[in-house]
Order: structure tokens, then sequence, then C-alpha cells
């Protein structure tokens, strides 16, 4: 992996990533000079024992531009700066213009809650210069990347003392609130561990401690013994739909051997990996025969210096929804309208070979003669 530094000219950071060598010479843009004054805080939730995010600002955020106006280009129609300086690069990681969090706040205001400064960071993932690509539509090798960034991040981010969980993640589609014409994620650096990982991952301890093995893992080695609900499978990798899904067709990724984090995967396990998201984002769009909303979140070890042997890194992937109820909300009592076994059938089903749709694509390369980006 090469990756590159710089400075964007509104004083956020800005890393390049690439599977090949990347010129020094690349110029910095952004679409203002100026940068967004951030005040947000956190105040604590006495019933439900979290915290809770406050930026108003974040309302500002460009939302849905046409599509020749593209912020996350490289160049665009409009003739407008871009967050993205052109050059050949595959991937690029950036602060958020926006951010709901920044390591900048020094005080939060007094209030008759617990109140604190919102010290995380909010970067945005790009992962293509390909405005029309998507997940599953990246070369393994660029996938196999896309994790190395992720992992990346995770140390870069997990190096500074205030940030306690990183946790990248992707919604695809404007039904699950993307912004902005490009594919990309997000990855949010807290200064605490959220509520979610936090439950799981407590879980996860009590099994450790009392079974000497990871609960995931655990799991993992039922499905793989039960074989009726595995999307995608190999040494390394396996995608699954849970025995105990939430939604219709959510799947898991993870590593077949327990890795805690991001950055501990071997080059096997990414690549993997990579072929697993590959499979799964290809059967979502084949399921439909169109591009599927999902939503992506990828779960590991805290980053608060401790050490955590129960942590088993994984992706949950699911289905845009917007039909849950106010007992899933409030009472977070999901109800699946589907059995998991059923959904996988279905999932099952829809073929895809992506080993020859790399072939495929590396003939076009050789009939076009240029590589696209």
């Amino acid at each position: 992996m090469y990756s590159h530094q710089l400075l964007k000219p509104d004083g956020r950071q800005l890393t390049l990533y690439s599977r090949f060598p990347i010129a020094e010479a690349i110029i910095t843009t952004s679409p203002s000079n100026q940068l967004v004054q951030t005040n947000s805080h956190l105040r604590w939730h006495p019933l439900r024992g979290e915290w809770v995010a406050y930026a108003s600002y974040h309302q500002e955020q460009t939302f849905l531009s046409p599509p020749e106006c593209n912020l996350l280009a490289s160049f665009n129609g409009c003739q407008l700066p871009t967050e993205l300086p052109p050059g050949r690069y595959d991937v690029a990681v950036f602060d958020n213009r926006f951010p709901v969090m920044t390591p900048s706040v020094s005080d939060s205001p007094e209030c008759i809650v617990e109140t604190l400064p919102a010290n995380g960071v909010c970067e945005t993932v790009v992962f293509t210069q390909n405005p029309q690509a998507s997940l599953s539509s990246l070369e393994l090798d660029h996938l196999a990347l896309l994790l190395e960034v992720w992992g990346d991040r995770t140390l870069v981010l997990g190096a500074n003392q205030q940030i306690q969980y990183v946790l990248p993640f992707d919604n695809r589609d404007a039904e699950v609130s993307i912004t902005l014409h490009q594919p990309h994620g997000e990855i949010y650096a807290y200064p605490f561990i959220p509520p979610i990982p936090a439950r799981m991952l407590e879980m996860q301890r009590r099994f450790y401690y009392k079974h000497h093995r990871g609960l995931l893992t655990d799991l993992i080695q039922k499905e793989i013994a039960q074989k009726k609900r595995i999307i995608y499978q190999d040494e390394y990798a396996i995608a699954f739909v849970p025995v105990c899904a939430r939604y219709p067709y959510e799947v898991w990724i993870a590593p077949v051997e327990p890795v805690s984090s991001l950055f501990e995967l071997t080059a096997q396990q990414r690549w993997g990996l990579a072929k697993a998201l590959k499979t799964v984002t290809l059967k979502y769009d084949g399921l439909l025969e169109r591009p599927f909303s999902y939503s992506m979140t990828w779960f590991q070890a805290p980053t608060d210096g401790k050490i955590h042997p129960e942590a088993h890194l994984y992706a949950e992937l699911y289905p845009a929804d917007r039909t849950r109820t106010g007992a899933e909300f409030a009472g977070g009592i999901f109800t699946n309208k589907g059995l998991p076994e059923e959904k996988a059938k279905e999932l099952q089903a829809v073929v895809v070979n992506i080993e020859q749709m790399a072939e495929q694509r590396k003939f076009s390369l050789q009939l076009n003669g240029s590589q696209r980006f």
C-alpha cells in the first residue's frame, strides 16, 4: 500500500492511498478555504446511560448536489473546487467538513445533566475516483486495499489518547442518508465506546472468560458445521446470514480465525474478506436486479489501551429499512418478517463468479489500453 498525506487549503488533513506509487506534486483542493465553525458537545442521557452528541452546524452539510457538481470528484462539470485533487490514487480519506465531533473542542455548556466536549474525529473515505462505481464493481485488490486503509485509519486515530473506539461504516443510496454522489463511507472515532459496541463487547467478554474462547468464533464454527446460512466461505473469511438476524437479508462478514481489529488482518485475511464483501454486494444487487441500498458497519476492539481477547472483528450488512416499528426503535425488540434460513437461500441462489468477472475486466482493460480509476 502506498500513501501520501496532504494539508487541504482550509486546514483539514487529506491522505491518499493507492496500489501504485503516488506522485508527490499533487495539489490539494477544497470547496471552501474556510473551516466550518464547530461547537459540538456531548450530553449524558440519565435514563439510557449513554452520551448524545449535539452538532447543530451539521445541518449545513451539502445534500445531494447535482451529479455534474459532485463535490467528491477529482473534477466536475460545474468547474467548482472539489474535495479531491486530480491524480493517480485509489482511495482518499479526509476530515469531514461538517464533523459531529472534532479534537479541537475545548469546552461544553453547563446543563442540568453532565456534559463533555465532543472530542472525536469524523473522516470521509472515498472508495474510488469513479462516480459510477460501487463496492460490488471494484476489483478484489482494490477492496483489499480499502480494508487495509480502514486498518491504517484505526491505527492512526486510535493512537490519540482521546479516542477509545473507531467505527468505519458505509451507507449506500439516498434511502440511507447518502448526501453526495460518489462511492464513499465514513469513520467516526469516539472518545468513549458507543453503547451498541459496548454491549456486544460485554457479552463477548462474559463468554470468553467463562468458556476460554470467543463468542463470535464459537458462532462461526457452529454456522460452518450447520452449513445452512453461509453466503461465502474460504480458508480465511466467511459471510453468512446469522441465525439471529434482525433484518431480512442481514449478512455478517468476518475472518474465520479471531482477529480483534482491522489493522491486525493478514494479507490473506484481507483478500478473503475482499472476496466475501464483493460476493455479498454482488448478490445484493443481483437479488433485486438493481442497486441494493444497505448499511455496513465494522465492529472491532476498542482503542482504549486495554487488551481485548474477547473481540472478534466483523461487519454487519443490512438493507435500508423504513418499516421499523416503535417497538424496534424505542424498545429495541426486532421483528424479522422472514426466517434467516429463507433469506439465506434467496441470497445463495443468486449466482456470481468474482474470479470470472476479474478476468473479464482484465480483458476489457487490455482492449481499451488504459485503466480507469
